[in-house]
């Protein structure tokens, strides 16, 4: 006889449901909108997954305004807050810069500003896809800790080369200053290939296994189901490759496509990562 599962916090039952996320499943019972075997909900309480969990209709109203912005990132804008002095991509989220072929059938509006957050990072000096959202089931699709959403990149290389194992056993770089940059691909050991589709380690962690292949001579295509920070370029780094041009184009299903570089548009309706 196996045992009964030990009760957890309402918002976070709510969240593993995927009907919202913590932070709004705490308003919603704040706002009386949440009743656990119909009696109306109280913050704190905890559930079993035997215990029925209502939510009225003006919750699913509000989730329903809420939107989710997708923006071809430029070079030199930070996914999050302002650093060094660097604007965050938000402050492209303007009328001005919405795309002429967004035909979504949202309205701008300040309003939408609100709670609405990078679902991960794009390093500023990489280029392509972010998304942004004020929906908490997005957010966590998207970055939650059991998420294993495929994220594709196209990632323009040069070769520096490992050079001869030293004495002490590490790899000796070739000449920074004279990398190959041109048919990259002629140059790069097939073993090198392999490892960076499974066998390297960052922060002392394994990394999962990873799609990779040649798109050009210069140009390789990732696909990843993690984010570590900065990851595709210190993946290169270990293989002697250098990145000089990161570009995002997919999450989930859904394509940068031809979304112009600081141009935003919105999540219509019928599309899912």
């Amino acid at each position: 006889m196996t045992d009964a599962p030990a009760p957890i916090r309402l918002n976070k039952r709510m969240a593993e449901l995927g009907l919202c996320s913590r932070r709004e499943a705490d308003e919603w019972i704040a706002n009386g909108w949440v009743k656990v075997n119909g009696k109306p909900a109280e913050m704190g309480v905890k559930v079993t997954p035997s215990d029925r969990i209502e939510v009225d209709k003006a919750a699913k109203g509000q989730q329903a305004n809420q939107v989710t912005i997708l923006i071809n990132k430029p070079i030199g804008y930070v996914s999050g807050q302002a650093e060094d002095g660097h604007e965050p991509a938000v402050t492209l989220f303007t009328p001005q810069n919405r795309w002429a072929e967004d035909n979504a059938r949202f309205f701008f509006s300040p309003q939408q500003l609100r709670g609405l957050a990078p679902c991960g990072r794009l390093d500023i000096d990489s280029i392509g896809l972010l998304v942004m959202t004020q929906d908490g089931r997005i957010a966590r699709q998207l970055i939650g800790e059991d998420s294993v959403m495929e994220k594709e990149y196209l990632v323009r290389v040069a070769y520096h080369g490992l050079g001869q194992p030293a004495p002490t056993g590490q790899l000796v770089r070739m000449d920074d200053d004279d990398p190959v940059t041109t048919n990259v691909q002629a140059v790069f050991p097939p073993a090198m290939l392999a490892r960076l589709r499974h066998g390297l380690s960052l922060d002392g962690q394994p990394l999962k296994p990873a799609r990779v292949e040649w798109q050009n001579p210069e140009q390789l295509r990732f696909v990843l189901t993690e984010g570590k920070k900065r990851q595709i370029r210190r993946m290169c780094e270990l293989v002697g490759l250098k990145v000089v041009g990161l570009k995002r184009v997919r999450i989930g299903k859904v394509m940068l496509g031809n979304l112009p570089v600081g141009q935003w548009r919105y999540l219509g309706p019928h599309e899912k990562f």
